[in-house]
């Protein structure tokens, strides 16, 4: 009996053209598997497309002098159309500015705060006194306070490859204004209470994983047996999806939270394509 294949691929950041890093890592290896199981009569969903919302992005826009939306859709286009010309059996490639993407954020969200897996929280963030506003991770850099690396940035060091939080950071500064003055100012964000769903993963971990390395599941049992942290899903930006609630008119989504649920939103979006909008259930739910 014919199986339902979900081929998932990782969703690049949109700042560029794509190499041949992408190629190899991303695409080649998804593609073989999709096209084997087609071979073997299967029925498959190869599913992807540009994440948008990322502050590489918004980086590269501020370098250029143009809209965050302008540098998202003009590399998302080279991305779309340099897969299409090798030929990767995509069945939807399309990119997380769309309103299917957005709507399922924002249902998946309300889910969660209508079943209080979200709390609010003050944070210290870092605010550039100089540009009168808040600056995300990756607008940060310093020293690394585990490797000592002096180009770590407030998400993570990319040498030890710990994960950081700006505050954190050994001398933090501005990355595109390094004289410019830093200091870190308590504001209100949304967190996602991961905490709460260490020991139903531990569970489900412990049952019939024989499709799984064993380095994987050891690297995986031992993450969640340290204990998992609740985590920001918003932050101070313009640039990305918006937030339905109230006070958080000048927040967005933080893109680790809502781009990952790409996956969903486009198996939702090819499900449309194919004329029956329930049909990703098949692939989902069975």
């Amino acid at each position: 009996m014919p199986k339902k294949i979900l081929v998932a691929v990782a969703w690049p950041y949109v700042n560029g053209e794509p190499h041949l890093g992408h190629i190899a890592g991303m695409n080649v290896p998804a593609d073989i598997f999709a096209r084997y199981h087609r071979l073997r009569g299967n029925q498959v969903a190869m599913v992807s497309g540009s994440d948008m919302h990322g502050t590489p992005t918004a980086l590269k826009a501020l370098d250029e002098g143009v809209e965050p939306i302008e540098i998202a859709m003009k590399y998302h286009e080279i991305w779309k159309d340099s897969l299409k010309k090798m030929g990767f059996s995509y069945d939807l490639y399309t990119h997380t500015h769309t309103e299917t993407h957005k709507k399922t954020v924002h249902d998946i969200f309300l889910k969660l705060k209508q079943q209080d897996f979200l709390s609010e929280k003050s944070q210290k963030m870092p605010f550039s006194t100089t540009e009168k506003m808040f600056l995300s991770d990756r607008f940060v850099e310093g020293e690394c306070p585990f490797c000592s690396y002096k180009n770590a940035r407030g998400d993570q060091c990319d040498d030890c490859g710990k994960t950081l939080d700006s505050n954190e950071l050994i001398d933090p500064h501005p990355k595109l204004n390094p004289d410019a003055k830093l200091e870190f100012k308590e504001t209100e964000h949304l967190f996602f209470k991961l905490s709460d769903f260490r020991d139903t993963l531990l569970e489900w971990l412990s049952k019939d994983k024989e499709h799984w390395r064993p380095s994987v599941i050891n690297f995986t049992r031992n993450w969640l047996e340290e204990g998992l942290i609740d985590r920001a899903i918003t932050r101070d930006l313009e640039w990305g999806i918006k937030i339905p609630r109230d006070g958080y008119e000048n927040k967005r989504m933080y893109v680790w939270f809502e781009a990952v649920m790409g996956y969903y939103s486009a198996s939702l979006h090819w499900a449309k394509n194919q004329g029956d909008k329930d049909l990703w259930k098949e692939w989902w739910e069975n």
